[in-house]
């Protein structure tokens, strides 16, 4: 068995409402094990059968949309995944934790998608933004709460939808995953 983490996306905002203890329910149903849930913002700590990430986010998307109409991106992804996902982060040593992010997607957005984001952005506000793998590592330096870098404009110009979490909340996930296989 190993453990994974879900980071479901649009889940408890605007009309997609879920709780927790549904979800848990609803997954513990379709034999995934050992669910946590950390914070009420989609993210899911979990264990199961080794399979790959992408059909593990697959299965939990059809859950959520079967059990509870909502069509949500879930992202999938191990221990050594998400550590990953931090370390290659290049804003994680100089931006502060709550206002660097990483936007997580099911697909890897192309480079010539991300250069035109980027270009696209020019001027519009201090955040810096990178690559990385499947994702898109922003510092978002004054806030995201005044930034015009919004998850809409970052979906339009990539074409692809994602979720985002900040690196507070990923180092918090990667270490409640440490103590539970401690």
């Amino acid at each position: 068995m190993t453990r994974y983490v879900a980071f479901l996306g649009s889940i408890n905002v605007g009309n997609n409402r879920l709780k927790m203890i549904d979800l848990r329910e609803a997954l513990e149903r379709e034999e995934v094990e050992e669910i946590e849930t950390v914070a009420a913002s989609g993210n899911v700590l979990f264990v199961h059968e080794p399979m790959p990430s992408e059909g593990l986010a697959e299965k939990i998307a059809w859950i959520i949309r079967d059990e509870f109409d909502i069509d949500s991106e879930v992202v999938v992804m191990t221990r050594d995944e998400l550590a990953a996902i931090i370390a290659e982060n290049p804003f994680a040593d100089s931006g502060e934790e709550k206002f660097v992010h990483t936007m997580f997607f099911l697909d890897q957005p192309g480079g010539m998608q991300v250069k035109a984001l980027q270009i696209d952005h020019e001027g519009r506000g201090p955040e810096r933004i990178a690559g990385g793998t499947n994702a898109l590592h922003v510092d978002y330096v004054d806030g995201v709460g005044r930034s015009k870098l919004t998850g809409d404009f970052i979906t339009r110009r990539l074409g692809i939808r994602g979720t985002a979490r900040n690196m507070k909340s990923m180092k918090r996930i990667l270490a409640k995953m440490d103590e539970l296989d401690g």
